[in-house]
């Protein structure tokens, strides 16, 4: 995924670039970068590697001897990001959080009409934010460069670009992704995370529309492309990336989650002893789930933050799993002898659950029944990056199905998509059996739009049922 924050400040933006930029450590795991404008002093960029150091670790010194009254930073699950760049454009910053599904078709393209070169980064990707600065250069000026690169684009991109006189917002196409506009005295700021600016002492402003473009001043926001009336804003920023403390299209992640839980609970029929959420993001699901069955919230097993770094950081999945097992502390009393039902977020791959659900066997638990609180990802997101895995089998659901077809078996996903079928609970059961739950249910997809509260119509829903319109 990876997040972005912006600020065009009458006076110096500095701290609330790097703390505005720190609380979307959340949403990225690989690089992380700042860059700020002075009048006295020009442009001035710092990035840095913090897959095993927080942002603020690694950003400490620069903030000390940045200064501008712009600024923009971003947090990247991949690439080194914000780029500076010069062109007949002049000299700007640009920051972008999206996907490129034909990055290979356009760089063939722009190498067709005379583009020189790109730098490759290790393992021999191009850097798409610099894929997308190449796209803006094509056109005369900066707001028809971001069309130009949104139209072309196969995916979806939000980009940010900082000159010496503002910061060009651009939320993409179809809005998958937020961009929230806060306000105070003599300042604004553009954000990811709509709580990301709160604690700074900026208001909430507005969000952008889908498509829409504007430019962020000190003094003011204006729109310079109008926003289009389609919508397919992800789904899972609700369920799983966003921060509990942010509203989506004034939706809130937590009281979306309280209500995922509530709608779980009125499906299901065991009596466990107690309901637990995987920490973090399961957790205001299994709240949920207990205000509404009345079966007692407990935690279990406890995650050990003051060291561990984020389950999800390393590269090489293995890595991933230990950190994920190592993070886990079991409370004893709360689980032997105990029939658990155990919410979490997701299951992508099954490792991490199934470890987590063998170490509570372990750890003395009768039963171990599993939630998930969304349903059975069958379909590997095209357009945030949710999982950067080169196959959807890597996928659990996609491993079971592919079992079930050489077994001679005929697949057709729509009826594995339909909650109601035969062939859905199969592929349910085995799943179940494959990693060891003792019952698994995962949340039905029209519950957890109604959890939202959004019309279906404006939900990305697709890597769930594969329906891109």
């Amino acid at each position: 995924m990876g997040g972005f924050f912006g600020v065009a400040s009458k006076e110096d933006c500095v701290f609330d670039l790097y703390f505005g930029t720190d609380y979307h450590s959340h949403l990225g795991t690989r690089r992380a970068g700042m860059v700020v404008y002075s009048r006295d002093r020009g442009f001035d960029r710092a990035i840095h590697n913090i897959e095993n150091a927080p942002f603020r670790t690694k950003f400490d010194k620069d903030v000390n001897k940045m200064e501008g009254n712009l600024g923009i930073g971003c947090i990247s699950d991949f690439e080194p990001q914000p780029l500076m760049v010069r062109s007949h454009h002049g000299t700007y910053a640009i920051t972008t959080v999206g996907r490129i599904n034909n990055s290979e078709q356009l760089t063939r393209e722009l190498f067709l009409g005379g583009h020189g070169h790109f730098l490759e980064m290790s393992g021999g990707d191009i850097n798409a934010t610099e894929l997308v600065a190449s796209l803006l250069d094509q056109k005369d000026n900066l707001v028809e460069g971001i069309r130009y690169a949104q139209e072309v684009i196969d995916g979806s991109m939000t980009i940010l670009v900082m000159t010496e006189k503002g910061i060009y917002a651009a939320r993409d196409r179809f809005g998958r992704t937020p961009v929230s506009i806060g306000k105070k005295d003599g300042a604004y700021c553009v954000s990811f995370e709509s709580f990301a600016y709160l604690n700074l002492g900026f208001v909430f402003h507005r969000e952008l529309g889908p498509g829409e473009v504007a430019v962020v001043t000190p003094e003011a926001v204006h729109t310079l492309v109008q926003p289009g009336k389609d919508m397919k804003i992800c789904t899972f920023l609700w369920v799983y990336y966003g921060y509990p403390t942010s509203s989506y299209e004034g939706i809130s992640v937590e009281s979306m989650r309280y209500k995922c839980g509530a709608l779980l609970a009125e499906r299901d029929d065991v009596t466990p002893d107690t309901v637990a959420g995987v920490p973090d993001s399961g957790i205001a699901h299994a709240i949920g789930y207990a205000n509404r069955s009345g079966v007692p919230f407990s935690r279990p097993f406890i995650k050990y933050t003051p060291t561990w770094p984020r389950s999800f950081m390393p590269v090489i999945q293995t890595q991933r799993n230990l950190i994920a097992k190592m993070k886990l502390i079991p409370v004893q009393e709360l689980i032997r002898d105990k029939s658990l039902l155990l919410i979490d977020d997701s299951i992508v791959r099954g490792t991490q659950l199934r470890e987590t659900t063998e170490f509570l066997y372990q750890s003395g638990a009768k039963e171990v029944h599993i939630r998930p609180a969304c349903p059975p990802l069958l379909f590997g997101c095209k357009y945030l990056n949710f999982s950067r895995s080169t196959s959807e089998m890597d996928l659990i659901a996609r491993r079971v199905l592919k079992e079930m077809e050489q077994e001679g078996r005929q697949i057709d996903l729509k009826y594995y998509v339909d909650p109601d079928t035969s062939e859905y609970r199969e592929m349910l059961e085995r799943i179940g059996k494959k990693l060891n739950f003792t019952t698994l249910r995962y949340h039905r997809l029209d519950d957890m739009i109604a959890s939202v509260g959004i019309d279906r119509s404006k939900l990305c829903t697709y890597c769930w049922d594969g329906r891109e319109s």
